[in-house]
C-alpha cells in the first residue's frame, strides 16, 4: 500500500508535466552553479554519474534487463556520446562565458537543428511549407537571441557556439537513435539507463586527462552538480518515462517550449543576470518556429510515434526532442 501510495504514476500527468519542465529549466542554473567550483568536464562527469545511480535504482526496483548483442551496445555508445556526454560538456563550457539564461535559449534550437537534419537523413520526412516557414521563422529568433543587428557586440561567441554546438549534437543524436536503436527489444529504462551509464564511463576516461582535482569542495556547487544529475538526469527521464506513456510523445515534447521560459526566469531571478528586451522576443520566436517545425501530416506523425518506440527522450527527446531515449535535455 504504501509503495502504490509513492507511486509517481499516482500523480496527474500534469503536475508530473510541470515537475518536469521545472527541473530540465532549473539544470542551467545548476550547471552555472556548478561551475562556480568544478571543472566542466567535472561537472559532467558528476551530472552523468548521479543520474545512473538514480537509473540504476530504477532498473533494479523494476528488474529492467540491460541490452543485448554487441551492436546494440556499440550504437549506445555512440548514442550516449552524442545525447549526452558531448552535449553536457558543451553546456557546462559555454556557462562558464555566457548566462545560463541564453544557455538555456540555445537549447531551445534543437528541434530546429532536428528537423534540418530529418529532411536528410529521414526519408519519411518531407518538408512542407509550414515546416520550412518554421524553420526560417526559428532562425531570425536566433538572430533576434544574439543581436544580429549590433554586430553580436557584448556577446560570447565561443561560448554561444559552443550551446548551438550542443544543441545540434542533440538533433545528430535522435536522428542516430531512430536509425539505430528502434525495435531492440529492450525497454526505454534499459536503453537509457545504459546509455547513461555508458557517457559515465566515457567522462570517467576523459575527465582525469583535462582536470585535476580541486583543493577544495564548496558546498554549494557541489549540490548543484548532485541535484543537476540525480533531478535533471535520472530523475527527469524517469518522469519523462511516465508522461510520454500516458500521453504520448506529441503532448510530452511540449515541455521543450517550457524549458527557455524556466531557465530564463532562473538565471535573472537567482543569478541576477542581465535581460535585455531582444532576448525574451528572440526566444518567443524560436519556440514559435520550433514549434512550427513540428508540425507533421498523419503519416508522419504515425511514423514518428513507431520511432519514438513510445516512448523517451529527448528523444527521448530525451527529449530531447523529447521523447526519446535519453535524452535531454539538459
Amino acid at each position: 500500500m504504501a509503495a502504490a501510495t509513492l507511486d509517481p504514476m499516482m500523480v496527474d500527468w500534469r503536475i508530473r508535466f510541470g515537475v518536469l519542465a521545472l527541473v530540465w529549466g532549473f539544470s542551467f542554473l545548476f550547471i552555472k552553479v556548478g561551475t562556480e567550483g568544478f571543472a566542466p568536464f567535472q561537472v559532467t562527469f558528476g551530472r552523468l554519474l548521479f543520474g545512473t545511480a538514480v537509473l540504476a535504482v530504477a532498473m533494479a526496483v523494476k528488474r529492467a534487463r540491460l541490452p543485448r548483442g554487441r551492436r546494440t551496445w556499440l550504437h549506445l555508445t555512440v548514442a550516449a556520446f552524442l545525447l549526452n556526454a558531448l552535449p553536457f560538456s558543451l553546456f557546462s563550457y559555454a556557462e562558464l562565458t555566457i548566462p545560463s539564461t541564453l544557455a538555456g535559449i540555445c537549447n531551445a534550437t534543437t528541434p530546429l537543428w532536428g528537423m534540418v537534419l530529418s529532411l536528410v537523413a529521414l526519408s519519411e520526412d518531407r518538408p512542407t511549407r509550414v515546416r520550412a516557414a518554421g524553420l526560417g521563422i526559428g532562425f531570425i529568433g536566433v538572430l533576434t537571441v544574439l543581436g544580429a543587428w549590433q554586430g553580436f557586440s557584448g556577446l560570447d561567441v565561443t561560448g554561444t557556439m559552443m550551446a548551438l554546438l550542443a544543441s545540434f549534437s542533440y538533433g545528430v543524436g535522435w536522428i542516430y537513435v531512430r536509425r539505430t536503436l528502434t525495435g531492440t527489444g529492450a525497454s526505454n529504462l534499459s536503453l537509457a539507463g545504459s546509455q547513461v551509464g555508458l557517457a559515465t564511463l566515457q567522462l570517467a576516461v576523459v575527465t582525469p586527462l583535462f582536470t585535476s582535482l580541486p583543493s577544495s569542495i564548496e558546498i554549494v556547487p557541489l549540490l548543484a552538480v548532485i541535484a543537476l544529475g540525480a533531478l535533471g538526469t535520472g530523475f527527469a527521464m524517469l518522469l519523462q518515462y511516465g508522461v510520454v506513456a500516458e500521453v504520448g510523445p506529441t503532448t510530452a515534447a511540449m515541455v521543450t517550449y517550457f524549458i527557455p521560459v524556466i531557465a530564463t526566469a532562473a538565471g535573472v531571478a537567482l543569478l541576477d543576470e542581465q535581460l535585455t528586451w531582444n532576448t525574451p522576443v528572440g526566444a518567443v520566436i524560436v519556440l514559435a518556429g520550433a514549434a512550427l517545425t513540428q508540425t507533421r501530416g498523419p503519416r508522419s506523425a504515425t511514423g514518428a510515434v513507431r520511432a519514438s518506440g513510445s516512448p523517451d527522450k529527448a528523444a527521448a527527446p530525451q527529449p530531447a526532442t523529447p521523447a526519446t531515449p535519453a535524452s535531454r535535455h539538459s
